[in-house]
């Protein structure tokens, strides 16, 4: 029994260093800095969440959570095997219209809240956009330095959710108008839309 139990050790100990060997050591570390700050972004909307007013943005906030759960637990697979996760990449799909309100309307100016009693929809829609800002950015980083095929690709199509789950936020926000979008003026946009000409290339295809 007790040769059985070492057998099974040394199984798992060489299974270990065959999954440790498929990294760099440079991806390890980009790997630790992304997955903490993924679990930074998991804490904080639990912050968030008690301080939330409006139904819809904590709908949002949930919805974030539930998928960054299952996120980070692919990930954390992927790592420690060094083969596709059990739970592969999933898609994030907003809830959000994609419609933009363009123009600046009057607003009062902002200065720092004082107390944690200030902090309204508006403060916290922003740390959340931020946060996601913030793990995109490493993320991209980690997918760009990544050596081991299967944690790159899984670290990659993660992006493109976060960048989602981002965008929501500032749909959220440009609807309340926390989020203003100016625009130049008609001419000053026409000019910079036709700054650019395409290639007259002769190259062979």
């Amino acid at each position: 029994m007790q040769q059985q139990n070492q057998q099974q050790n040394m199984q798992g100990s060489n299974q270990m260093m065959q999954s440790q060997t498929s990294f760099g050591g440079h991806e390890l570390l980009d790997a630790h800095e992304s997955i903490g700050g993924l679990i930074g972004v998991m804490e904080q909307y639990m912050l968030y969440e008690q301080h939330i007013q409006n139904q819809e943005l904590a709908a949002i906030l949930q919805r974030h959570r539930t998928f960054m759960t299952q996120l980070y637990n692919t990930i954390v697979d992927t790592l420690k095997t060094g083969q596709d996760p059990a739970v592969p990449t999933q898609t994030y799909n907003m809830d959000q219209s994609n419609e933009v309100i363009y123009g600046m309307q009057p607003s009062a100016p902002k200065s720092p809240s004082q107390s944690v009693n200030e902090l309204n929809d508006e403060c916290i829609s922003s740390f959340m956009l931020g946060n996601l800002k913030s793990i995109s950015s490493a993320f991209t980083t980690t997918a760009l330095e990544a050596t081991n095929p299967v944690f790159r690709r899984v670290i990659a199509d993660s992006i493109p959710n976060i960048i989602e789950m981002a965008y929501e936020i500032f749909l959220y926000q440009n609807k309340h108008q926390y989020y203003q979008v100016p625009q130049l003026q008609p001419q000053d946009m026409q000019a910079i839309s036709n700054g650019f000409a395409p290639v007259q290339s002769n190259m062979p295809h």
